[in-house]
This record gives structure tokens, C-alpha cells and sequence, in this order.
């Protein structure tokens, strides 16, 4: 049960951390943080998770990560679909405290968006369906790349935490223009469950890509693997 236990931790500090940046301080009057501090926001969540957490779980937080890892050969079938049950839960447990805490705010008239993500009017910069799609499954990709090869064996130790922050950081800093940023399908439902928007009619696409490019970034590594043991 412990690993399921950090898994559900991690998760949600990655939701309230993140989601709860874009939610208060993105746009805080004069002191706003923007879409690089919400950027970084992500990036240390996943740092720091993986630091306590890792050992424990290693540090997935992330449906499609796990589901990444299992096609990768670095994680074991049995635990997958409890994986990804405790880290949804733990996000929607995060955006629940979030959205608890917004409403306490004076003049409080709606969460609206609520940080969720989202394709064509709902995303940030009005980027169509198609667009959106590419997008995650390209950056989950290579986030899956990141992920596997900072944990090889073959890698530095102790690192893989700040390459792992390091490239959600850049993810965001890419795509919350685009998608709001997802590659984290945990992430997506939490708070589209919440969301004064029609997130929810479109998360099954933030469901979707981040899957596909996780499988593909396995695919591609596993592939590295075979070359690298051919030389």
C-alpha cells in the first residue's frame, strides 16, 4: 500500500501545486507570476515529488507515465490499473481543497476555467482540435524519452528529479499557450471536474494524446535500447 499511498501524494501535490499557481497567481494583480511561474510551479512539483517520493513508488504521478513505463518494460502490469486509479484520485482530492480555497477569496463569483485544459475556444490561444492533439502527444513523447532515460541505469544517479522538473518545465513552457498543458491525463480530469467550462466534453482528448505520445516515447527508447546493445 505504500507505493499506491505516494503515488496518491505525489499526484496531488503535482495538482495543487501546479493547477494552484495558475489558479491564484498567474494574473495576481502587479505580482503575477505568468506562464513561465506557472511553468516552473509544474517542473518543482515533479521535482521534489520525485525526490520524496520516488524511492517509495517511483514517482509516476502521471497515468500515461505509468502506462509508458509498463510498455517500456519498467513496470509491472499488476500495478497499472491501481496506478492510475490512486493518482486520478489524489488530483481531484487537490482540486477539491483548490477549488474550497478560491471560493473563500472576497468578491468570489465563479472558478471559472479552473486551470483545466482545453482545444479551440477553450484553449488559451484559440488553437484548433488537430493542433492541440499533435502537440500533447509530441511533448509527452519526449517527456517519456526524458523519464526513461534519466532512470537508465546506465545514468548519472541521483539526477534523473531535475532532468524529469527540468523537461516539464519546458513542456509548459511550450504548450500552456496552446492546451493549457496537459501530458498528465490525472492532471486533465481533476480539474475539469470542477471547471465552469465544457473541459469536461473535452477531456477525452487529454486522455487520448498523452497515452499515444507516452507509448511512442517507449517505442522510440526501446528502440535507442536495441541499437545501443547492437553496437
Amino acid at each position: 500500500m505504500n507505493k499506491y499511498f505516494a503515488e496518491f501524494i505525489g499526484t496531488f501535490w503535482l495538482v495543487f501545486g501546479g493547477c494552484g499557481s495558475a489558479i491564484f497567481a498567474a494574473s495576481f494583480p502587479e505580482l503575477g507570476i505568468g506562464f513561465a511561474g506557472v511553468a516552473l510551479a509544474f517542473g518543482l512539483t515533479v521535482l521534489t515529488g520525485a525526490y520524496a517520493f520516488g524511492h517509495i513508488s517511483g514517482g509516476h504521478f502521471n497515468p500515461a507515465v505509468s502506462i509508458g513505463l509498463w510498455v517500456a518494460g519498467r513496470f509491472n502490469s499488476k500495478y497499472l490499473a491501481q496506478y492510475i486509479i490512486v493518482q486520478v484520485t489524489g488530483g481531484i482530492l487537490a482540486a477539491f481543497i483548490l477549488l474550497l480555497i478560491v471560493q473563500g477569496q472576497q468578491g468570489f463569483t465563479g472558478v471559472g476555467g479552473f486551470a483545466s485544459n482545453g482545444y479551440g475556444d477553450l484553449s488559451p490561444g484559440k488553437y484548433a482540435l488537430m493542433s492541440c492533439l499533435l502537440i500533447e502527444i509530441v511533448l509527452t513523447a519526449m517527456f517519456l524519452l526524458v523519464i526513461l532515460g534519466a532512470t537508465d541505469k546506465r545514468a548519472f544517479t541521483g539526477f534523473a528529479p531535475i532532468a524529469i522538473g527540468l523537461a516539464l518545465t519546458l513542456i509548459h513552457l511550450i504548450s500552456i499557450p496552446v492546451t493549457n498543458t496537459s501530458v498528465n491525463p490525472a492532471r486533465s480530469t481533476a480539474v475539469a471536474i470542477f471547471a465552469e467550462t465544457a473541459a469536461l466534453s473535452q477531456l477525452w482528448l487529454f486522455w487520448v494524446a498523452p497515452i499515444i505520445g507516452a507509448v511512442i516515447g517507449a517505442l522510440i527508447y526501446k528502440l535507442l535500447e536495441q541499437k545501443q546493445t547492437d553496437l
